[in-house]
């Protein structure tokens, strides 16, 4: 054993003296010029990439560095921060959660809201104070009709006008394009396909939901006309002079009507049938208005009421104020109206109170001779619904809007819109952004005069604003 162990290190001895001759002999022998040039090149990159190494760090080395460090977390801080980030997240969505459910509770709540104030006849959206005089220019003129314009109505979409005439026709428009889609002929051109009217068509009025529409003429009829198509569906005849007003219930198919005859009807249109008939006017009613309650408002003529009927109870209220024939009339809400009369006034009336609550006189100037003027007549009223914009028409020359203020007892004039001819008719669109008329060279009712420089013409009048203005309030003291 101890000859193997001294055998071994005679062995390294060898090992290293050959290893020692090796390098000395590498020392001796000299390298080319060029090679070793090309070696100390090589050393002097190798030198300062070595070097580097003490310089700052680069932008992107630190990321790594930090990439490193966080890579270098526990198991257990892993967890922890992830469990953390989860609970954030939570927190996040239960927050966002419970924003959108305020917000739609408050989205409710305005709904509820409104419709509680517009079925206590308390909601009046502040239009007035933010409407322009439209440019004349804008006023676009629909011609149609040969005879004068009696009565119009709006789809509840805006898309839509239907208007009736002297001429026994009836027209369906396009308010965009102003183009006419439904003509149905009337007088001499009717025939048992059209079912057309033959006399003068006095009145009109479309269900809420566009379905229905009505009219009807001076001799005692009315039609119900499919309002999509206007397709004849059913004839209404129990009247015994002429239908001067019609209206259908909110929301409903109930149609009240309103006559000559002193009388006013109850129709459930959608099962053609006939409902009741009320009386108590001692004049011809010329104007008739309703909406969601169960019941209509009239104007009286010459006997100088306005009269609320209550269809359940088979009651009245009469109003008396104007001093002429009160030929129009319009609700504004649930609990408040206006109308016009021949004595050239208008007038804000509220439930509550049997006079009126404020009465403009000569609200659209006087007319004739010197020392012979009379006060230019009302033949229309319309009210933007829930709002405190009313709007009245004549044969002054002009449309009038006002505003209604201190809770409807004050009428203040806005501006006028020049327009010639009897305004026989006035409808405000649904949305508020435009005023249609029905002009005419006659009054609807009759054939007193003549205007003769007027177009028997519809005109769509916009209604501009300068802001968006849809502040809910209750109507005060009334």
């Amino acid at each position: 054993m101890a000859s193997v162990g001294t055998n071994r290190k005679k062995q390294r001895l060898r090992d290293v003296s050959a290893a020692t001759s090796a390098g000395a002999e590498r020392k001796r022998r000299k390298l080319p010029v060029a090679e070793e040039r090309s070696w100390q090149k090589a050393g002097s990159k190798l030198n300062e990439e070595i070097s580097s190494d003490s310089e700052p760090d680069s932008p992107a080395k630190k990321k790594s560095n930090e990439a490193e460090e966080e890579i270098e977390e526990t198991p257990q801080e892993k967890k922890l921060r992830l469990a953390k980030l989860y609970l954030e997240q939570l927190r996040q969505q239960e927050e966002e959660k419970a924003e959108e459910e305020a917000f739609e509770r408050d989205l409710v709540a305005g709904r509820l809201k409104e419709d509680v104030l517009e079925q206590k006849g308390k909601l009046q959206r502040q239009i007035a104070k933010n409407l322009q005089l439209p440019d004349r220019a804008d006023i676009r003129v629909l011609r149609g009709h040969r005879l004068p314009i009696t009565c119009l109505v709006i789809s509840p979409d805006d898309e839509y006008i239907f208007s009736a005439a002297k001429d026994c026709s009836i027209i369906k428009w396009d308010v965009k394009s102003g183009k006419k889609l439904h003509v149905i002929h009337g007088g001499k051109k009717v025939t048992e396909e059209s079912h057309g009217h033959t006399a003068h068509i006095l009145s009109m009025a479309v269900s809420s939901d566009g379905k229905y529409l009505a009219t009807g003429d001076k001799n005692k009829l009315i039609m119900i006309w499919e309002a999509a198509t206007c397709q004849h569906l059913y004839k209404f005849t129990g009247h015994r002079d002429a239908v001067s007003g019609l209206s259908f219930r909110k929301g409903t198919h109930q149609l009240y009507s309103a006559s000559h005859d002193r009388s006013v009807k109850v129709w459930n249109v959608a099962e053609n049938a006939y409902v009741e008939t009320l009386f108590g006017h001692q004049d011809v009613i010329t104007g008739l208005d309703s909406l969601s309650r169960e019941c209509c408002v009239t104007s009286g003529g010459r006997d100088g009421t306005v009269r609320v009927w209550k269809i359940p109870e088979e009651s009245q209220l009469v109003f008396y104020g104007h001093q002429g024939s009160i030929d129009c009339i319009q609700l504004i809400n649930e609990e408040h109206m206006v109308s016009g009369a021949d004595d050239g006034s208008v007038a804000l009336w509220g439930l509550s109170k049997k006079k009126p609550l404020t009465t403009v006189k000569q609200a659209h100037g006087l007319q004739g001779a010197q020392g012979l003027e009379q006060p230019c007549w009302i033949t229309s009223v319309a009210a933007l619904l829930n709002s405190d914009v009313v709007a009245t028409g004549s044969h002054s020359a002009s449309v009038k809007l006002w505003k209604c203020g201190e809770g409807f007892r004050k009428l203040e004039p806005l501006f006028d819109i020049p327009l010639v001819g009897f305004v026989n008719s006035l409808k405000f669109s649904n949305t508020g952004h435009f005023l249609v008329a029905g002009i005419g060279q006659e009054h609807r009712l009759g054939r007193w005069w003549r205007i003769k420089e007027a177009k028997n013409s519809i005109c769509i009048i916009p209604l501009k604003k300068t802001v968006a203005s849809n502040i809910e309030i209750p109507a005060e003291g009334s």
